[in-house]
């Protein structure tokens, strides 16, 4: 039996080639190990993705097709969907990944509260769009969705559920199949060594209120591989690709008791291969210690990305963040003492903010001066608090209000179709934000205006430049009649 795999495009990202989609990967190893044949398109930067999609349906006798989604991806998810379904209409289109994930955990708390919220109509949604849905874990659940008579959702997000992955579980499966996409198509670097992304754990079991899968048991619950398994698979990279950068795309590495274990086996490991590596991942502030920070350098690392959101004493309690300003700073000082670089996550938008909060951040940032900085505009998406939490607005039904219920400042969401739209996820920092929240203080277009001139500002004070990303690629096609080149297209066979 063969199944397509399809990774979307990114369309909401400046550059879509520079992390390669683990999940669906995972899996298709998965399948691979089983017997299955796996075709992996992946349109990840590709502008004409639905021909893509409609070239290869008519190329090909599949009839079984698996697509993963994030809920910025789910826009471009619809399309192939219909693309599948326009030239196959009788295809099984099976839909995974996060978004479908954190829906279904926002449906499974409206039905203990006995409600019928967004979350309901939203999963309803899916259910008619796609033939299956996957939630939570797909590595063992996809076997379901391949039998005959496949219930409509298969839930692996239940820690008691055998389709939920442990920690030994986790150790067992193989790699992601990497070979099934076009390695050298990915450009990541970290400083100038070719660099690709690997994860090491799951899960993150902080309650910020901004953060997406809190109440999703298989994103919030941490899973650790042993040290020895992660480094297993580096050296399996570097073996293969030749590649000695590792972006490290777990959400906090330090949540990870083990860290400085795993830190002196990568250093040991880079002796034994002769060979340097670089390294460059999350950590969590208020975690992070002088200890960790020598251990990673020695490791490899030279970036660390830190998620502080913000430089106001009140957002930070407003989000549920867990750490302080201080704690902040004092990470700041910590990796500038072991030579460590900074990237400074930085997001406005949160319940309460107001231009002096905003303020307050970009006064942060210029006092203690990050290597490199983000700042975005928060979206209450599927499966955060902002989202899950809000209840209608009395007086605007196409607004939803969140509450931090210890300070009882307010976030204001306006409804997003988000099979229609991903403008709200990420713009590009030169004019392309937009914003679907508001609060008390501040209007969507305050709300722009005060991120724009925070970038600039930050940016021309500390002389950090903007990099852009790569333009989308087109797809050559003649009615299918061309063949789908080996960096959209990837075989087992």
């Amino acid at each position: 039996m063969k199944i397509c795999l399809i990774i979307p495009p990114s369309i909401f990202l400046l550059d879509e080639r520079v992390f390669m989609t683990l999940g669906i990967l995972k899996v298709a190893a998965v399948l691979e190990n089983s017997g299955w044949k796996v075709d992996v398109i992946d349109l990840s930067g590709i502008a004409n993705f639905e021909n893509v999609v409609v070239d290869y349906c008519i190329a090909s006798d599949v009839e079984i097709f698996g697509i993963t989604a994030t809920t910025p991806q789910l826009p471009a998810t619809v399309k192939i969907l219909n693309s599948i379904k326009s030239v196959k209409p009788n295809a099984r289109v099976i839909l995974g990944g996060t978004h479908v994930t954190v829906v279904n955990a926002a449906y499974k708390r409206e039905l203990g509260l006995n409600i019928k919220g967004r979350a309901t109509t939203a999963l309803n949604q899916l259910n008619q769009d796609f033939d299956v849905l996957v939630a939570g874990d797909g590595e063992e659940a996809v076997f379901d969705a391949l039998k005959e008579k496949a219930p409509k959702l298969i839930d692996a997000d239940i820690p008691k559920s055998v389709l939920f992955l442990t920690n030994k579980h986790l150790e067992e499966l193989p790699f992601p199949a990497r070979h099934l996409v076009d390695v050298e198509s990915y450009h990541y670097q970290i400083d100038n060594i070719r660099a690709i992304s690997m994860i090491a754990q799951l899960g993150c079991p902080f309650e910020c209120g901004f953060c997406g899968g809190r109440e999703s048991p298989s994103l919030r619950r941490v899973r650790m591989r042993t040290s020895e398994n992660i480094v297993t698979e580096m050296k399996h990279i570097f073996q293969t690709y030749g590649i000695r950068g590792f972006m490290m795309y777990d959400d906090e590495l330090n949540v990870n008791k083990k860290v400085i274990e795993l830190m002196n086996l990568i250093a040991e490991t880079q002796k034994t291969l002769n060979t340097e590596f670089r390294l460059r991942g999350f950590i969590k502030s208020e975690l992070f210690t002088e200890e960790q920070a020598e251990a990673m350098y020695r490791a490899g690392f030279r970036w660390i990305l830190v998620g502080f959101e913000s430089g106001s004493p009140i957002i930070l309690e407003n989000i549920n963040k867990k750490a302080t300003r201080e704690d902040n700073a004092r990470c700041l000082e910590i990796a500038r003492k072991h030579g460590l670089k900074i990237k400074a996550l930085m997001s406005i938008g949160h319940p309460g903010e107001s231009q002096e909060t905003v303020m307050e951040t970009r006064d942060w940032l210029l006092k203690v001066r990050p290597d490199d900085f983000d700042i975005t505009i928060i979206t209450t998406y599927p499966g955060t608090p902002y989202y899950d939490h809000a209840v209608p607005h009395p007086d605007n039904p196409n607004v939803w209000v969140y509450t931090y219920k210890k300070t009882g400042n307010k976030l204001y969401g306006i409804e997003v179709d988000y099979r229609i739209t991903a403008d709200y996820y990420k713009g590009n920092p030169e004019g392309g934000y937009q914003s679907f929240v508001y609060t008390d203080y501040l209007s969507p277009e305050q709300l722009v205006e005060l991120r724009d001139f925070v970038e600039k500002d930050v940016r021309d004070k500390l002389n950090i430049p903007f990099n852009p990303g790569a333009p989308a690629i087109r797809y050559e096609h003649s009615m299918g009649q061309t063949n789908i080149p080996k960096h959209i297209l990837r075989s087992t066979t």
